[in-house]
């Protein structure tokens, strides 16, 4: 948009030593980074259900300013577009679309749409057609294409209500129909507050315990909530392929639908009065129905209460029934959860969860499935003799799976995978998918006793992918293949049962992922697709996976790039870190190598790739483990752990003779960020700082934060000591602080980047703070991506490339 100056907090100039930015209006970096923002990456891809067709979609990712400065509604914690019932900015968004024909090669350009962005495709599962929406300015319709006739056309005419559920239709699984939330609503006279209708704004507490976790865009007054009710409505209808749409029941507030695999009853989630100012709509009251396709009801199976007291603790849930799903082996059979701890993991108790189920017709009393020792992760499913369950706790990050037989779930069950769920080396991989007679995924399974494992094979070597085969019976695994370097490819699909014809996605370091059919019984490779190199200017780049150990003896790795045509022999380079911190609770487990050093070279505008171009040194996600020992919790020991991964990734890096330690940068993203400011707060490691979206003071989120369970007041020396915001005055090192201004990450709303800059303002330290208009936790807009790309060049240009501080100089747009 024209005329919109950025933003920066508690004033429009700002001044660093004697040199000064500009500070009006949106600028552009030089011309190698600016091509990154609009380079075309490969597209996204969907397999069909069959195997025969891959449908390509080119992403969307760069937004205008336009775009985004277009109305939102913020409600229970949702931005819609109240202009067309549509959640305003959806992950996925796709501008074209090109299928290719798996057999002969054959491409199909799908030219026939209207303008729109394309988002939510899903093939049928007989892989005839392949459903996706259309979204314009004042509707979003649904569209299919059909393979046969290679024609794509709208069906029915209905626009659809994406506000609570973000994909508002479903196939049924027969492929004959497609059930889909209309927007009863639209094109019908917005709500208007005015002052008669303005009253106060009470909220009561009932002396119960009730944390929540900080959240933004709730509902806010008695308007909002009428406002959530108006959008949110939506109409379940039936919409043949072939004939007139039909309404299913009455209108609601409809927050999920599933259709059973007879393709004959529909699971509803409907939400219900009163709502709640303090937590999302996901934790509204909600009633779960079984409807039949004429909309009769035909089973009520819980009333769920408002979820705003949920006990402390990321694997605490509301009581009573819960997680709900239908089994996708059977016709018409729903199961779910039902905490035995009144939803909290410290109690005491045999099983945690039970599981219980109800078969059409639905008038039985439910029947015990299974009971876990755990909390209850989910059932991927087989058939009558194969599933596998899991659970996990947060406490240790243990998850436990098992094969079982669904007819008798609580006997022989056989132990497949226990493991940490941060230990990727451990990780068995996931299953193979294949559709059943009735259309629904399930889990592949030959000859009644082997199903197949696809993974990325994490190991000390880094990433080796591989497909397995694994006999229930003998309860063992055969590897079938594994990639190998230089490469590095990973399977897509099984084309066959025996696991010999698959369709993978193949890379290198410097050649670009495509898709290829590999058939390892004639050991032949055949490309499918030719997407191109999307940076040919960073063709040059080398790639280094590097091995370390922190002073605690926790081994540490990361990747460093190094610019095209550099040579040691050249002396040392300037280094741009960029880092986030995880927790663990294994000192083994958070040494594990987690990437390849055959992937290809990505170099995208997001990270710290594209500063390769400056001649800057990249030392990519080095490592920065937090782990809990000898019985304490991960945070206890944060600032201590944080420093030394820092110190360790700074020394290898010097010893191997490509830093000087006096020329190197942090720089992070969300975590990141945090991570950043701590470590100008309690090292002197680094030169500079860039931190991006991120939290600052840890007591404005008191119920928790990122992997901390502690409440504030549980924890406050914890909550002080991480807080960077409390020892502002000890970072004596510029930081360039940047974030979005529709920030709703739960965490890391804009005050804290406002609050950091006042302080550090206040403290007469060296500090930047950049607001990006309408942007919110991730930066979308291409405008805004050049200026962050300009901000951060420009300040790596005085703070880590220049050796004289005191010229007068003036930083101005090219």
């Amino acid at each position: 948009m024209k005329g919109i100056t950025l933003l920066f907090a508690l004033g429009l100039s700002v001044c660093f030593s004697s040199a000064s930015y500009s500070t009006q209006g949106y600028q552009t970096p030089s011309s190698d980074l600016a091509a990154l923002v609009d380079a075309k990456l490969a597209p996204s891809s969907y397999l069909s259900s069959d195997g025969q067709w891959l449908a390509l979609f080119d992403r969307k990712r760069v937004e205008t300013l336009d775009d985004l400065a277009k109305e939102e509604v913020k409600l229970a914690g949702i931005k819609l577009n109240p202009a067309n019932f549509s959640r305003s900015r959806p992950r996925s968004k796709f501008s074209s679309l090109q299928l290719k024909h798996i057999e002969t090669g054959a491409v199909v350009e799908v030219n026939n749409l209207p303008q729109g962005v394309i988002r939510s495709p899903k093939w049928s599962s007989d892989g005839e057609y392949l459903a996706f929406i259309v979204e314009q300015p004042t509707e979003a319709h649904l569209w299919v294409y059909n393979t046969q006739t290679k024609q794509a056309r709208e069906l029915a005419g209905v626009a659809l209500n994406s506000v609570l559920t973000a994909t508002p239709y479903q196939w049924l699984p027969d492929s004959t129909a497609i059930v889909a939330n209309a927007a009863v609503n639209i094109g019908k006279s917005r709500l208007v507050s005015d002052a008669d209708s303005v009253v106060p704004v009470i909220q009561q507490s009932s002396g119960q315990k009730a944390p929540a976790r900080t959240y933004q865009n709730l509902l806010t007054s008695p308007f909002d909530e009428q406002q959530f009710k108006f959008y949110g409505q939506g109409q379940l209808t039936y919409i043949p392929l072939s004939g007139v749409a039909t309404a299913i029941g009455k209108a609601g507030l409809f927050k999920s639908f599933s259709i059973s695999p007879d393709s004959t009853n529909i699971l509803v989630a409907s939400i219900d009065e009163p709502f709640s100012y303090q937590v999302p709509y996901s934790r509204f009251a909600t009633t779960w129905q079984i409807l039949g396709m004429r909309g009769f009801a035909l089973a009520e199976l819980a009333k769920q209460a408002l979820a705003d007291n949920i006990p402390q603790g990321y694997d605490s849930v509301r009581t009573g029934r819960r997680s709900f799903q239908w089994r996708a082996d059977q016709g018409a059979e729903v199961i779910w959860a039902q905490a035995q701890d009144g939803g909290d993991m410290k109690t005491d108790v045999p099983h945690h969860d039970h599981i219980y189920s109800l078969r059409s017709p639905f008038k039985r009393e439910p029947k015990l499935f299974a009971k876990v020792e755990r909390r209850f992760a989910g059932i991927e499913w087989a058939n009558d003799n194969v599933a596998l369950l899991s659970e996990w706790r947060f406490s240790d990050r243990q998850l436990r799976t098992y094969v079982i037989q669904p007819r008798n779930a609580d006997k022989n069950r056989i132990l497949f995978s226990e493991r940490s769920y941060n230990d990727a080396y451990k990780d068995p991989g996931n299953a193979i998918y294949e559709r059943n007679d009735l259309g629904e995924n399930v889990i592949k399974v030959v000859g009644g006793r082997y199903i197949f494992l696809r993974g990325n094979g994490a190991s000390e070597q880094g990433n080796v992918p591989f497909l397995d085969q694994y006999d229930i019976k003998t309860n063992s695994s055969k590897r079938l293949w594994q990639s190998a370097a230089p490469y590095y490819e990973r399977v897509r699909a099984m084309l066959d049962d025996e696991g010999e014809k698959l369709i993978t996605i193949r890379e290198s370091k410097k050649e670009q992922p495509n898709f290829f059919i590999r058939d390892l019984g004639k050991d032949t490779l055949t490309q499918l697709t030719t997407f191109e190199h999307p940076y040919p200017a960073f063709k040059g780049v080398t790639k280094e996976p590097v091995r370390y150990k922190r002073d605690d003896g926790v081994e540490l790795s990361g990747t460093l790039y190094l610019p095209p045509g550099y040579d040691k022999t050249q002396g040392t380079l300037p280094v741009l870190m960029w880092a986030y911190p995880l927790e663990y609770k294994d000192k083994a487990v958070a040494s594990q190598v987690r990437e390849s050093e055959y992937e290809f070279t990505y170099i995208g505008y997001w990270g710290p790739m594209p500063y390769l171009a400056k001649g800057i040194a990249v030392f990519d996600d080095p490592k920065m483990p937090i782990v809990g020992v000898e019985g304490k919790e991960p945070n206890d020991l944060f600032r201590k752990q944080l420093v030394a991964s820092a110190k360790a990734a700074v020394d290898v890096l010097v010893e191997k003779g490509i830093a000087d330690k006096d020329k190197i940068a942090i720089a992070g993203h969300s975590y990141g960020a945090f991570m950043v400011a701590n470590l100008l707060a309690h090292s002197d490691l680094f030169k500079t700082g860039i931190a991006r979206s991120g939290a600052y003071n840890r007591t404005l989120t008191p119920f928790g934060f990122q992997g901390e369970e502690r409440d504030f007041w549980q924890a406050q020396d914890v909550y002080a000591n991480m807080s960077p915001f409390f020892h502002a005055e000890k970072i004596n090192e510029p930081m360039l602080m940047i974030h979005g201004q529709e920030d709703p990450n739960s965490g890391t709303f804009p005050m804290q980047s406002e609050r950091m800059y006042a302080a550090l303002k206040g403290l007469g330290k060296d500090a930047r703070l950049v607001m990006l208009p309408y942007e919110a936790h991730g930066y979308r807009a291409r405008k805004s991506l050049l200026h962050v790309l300009w901000e951060q060049e420009q300040w790596l240009d005085r703070y880590l490339l220049s050796d004289d501080k005191t010229t007068d100089t003036v930083i101005s747009a090219e």
